[in-house]
């Protein structure tokens, strides 16, 4: 079950899952305010989302399934994993936002991150030099810039104005399963030292492996190391 990033939708997932073996079951959607599922209504914080995605979950998956969440996603992902949803196997965090919020998360670096996706000119300033460290295929790079768009004023501002902010501390320390978190070396939104700090602490049963020479959007620089990754995970825990 795949959960994406804050401008995201289920299409960042489309490199990585062509890079897994020929019938692995997979589900991927837009999170509310997001790609097809912009016109839903809100309220779009964290909560609602971890709702949705139970609900995704619930009527989508029968049997043992396992949570890949990317950043924003990755934080939703673990707050649905505290549930405990039955038939969870496995937690998978890619570049995530950590339950702790680190401090240069301040509030002049969230007013400045909520106009990131007000045009086409800012969404391409973030992807060239923020969210990406190696340069996008043409098609990657023109479907997150369509995405990043696509959402509605409320449900673009409610991440980086709240719930990025969000401490998830509590509920993180509730997670049994095993997790795995991929990191980006070259990640500035989510360095791997903030994950070590911000993170592990309070998952200490998570192992962290750091993705040479890639950024933040993960799922779109290196979709074929997080695609070997998460088949090396799947074999883990099912031994």
């Amino acid at each position: 079950m795949f959960v994406h990033y804050w401008g995201g939708s289920a299409d960042t997932w489309e490199g990585v899952i062509g890079h897994l073996p020929p019938g692995q079951a997979t589900v991927r959607f837009d999170q509310r305010g997001w790609g097809t599922s912009q016109a839903l209504p809100g309220p779009y914080h964290l909560d609602q989302l971890a709702d949705d995605l139970a609900h995704v979950v619930e009527t989508s998956v029968s049997g043992p399934f396992v949570l890949v969440g990317h950043s924003m996603g990755g934080k939703v992902s673990q707050l649905v994993a505290a549930r405990r949803p039955a038939g969870l196997a496995g937690l998978v965090l890619v570049a995530p936002a950590p339950p702790q919020p680190p401090a240069t998360v301040t509030e002049e670096y969230r007013k400045g991150l909520s106009h990131a996706y007000d045009s086409p000119e800012t969404v391409r300033h973030a992807l060239d030099h923020v969210l990406t460290a190696t340069p996008l295929p043409k098609t990657v790079r023109d479907t997150a810039v369509r995405d990043s768009l696509t959402a509605g004023a409320e449900a673009r501002h409610e991440w980086p104005l709240h719930g990025i902010a969000q401490d998830i501390t509590l509920a993180a320390r509730d997670i049994e399963v095993p997790v795995t978190v991929l990191a980006a070396e070259n990640d500035v939104v989510e360095p791997p030292r903030v994950l070590r700090d911000h993170l592990l602490p309070y998952v200490p049963h998570a192992t962290l492996t750091t993705v040479a020479d890639a950024g933040h959007l993960l799922p779109a620089e290196a979709p074929g190391a997080v695609a070997t990754a998460l088949g090396d995970f799947l074999t883990a825990i099912q031994r």
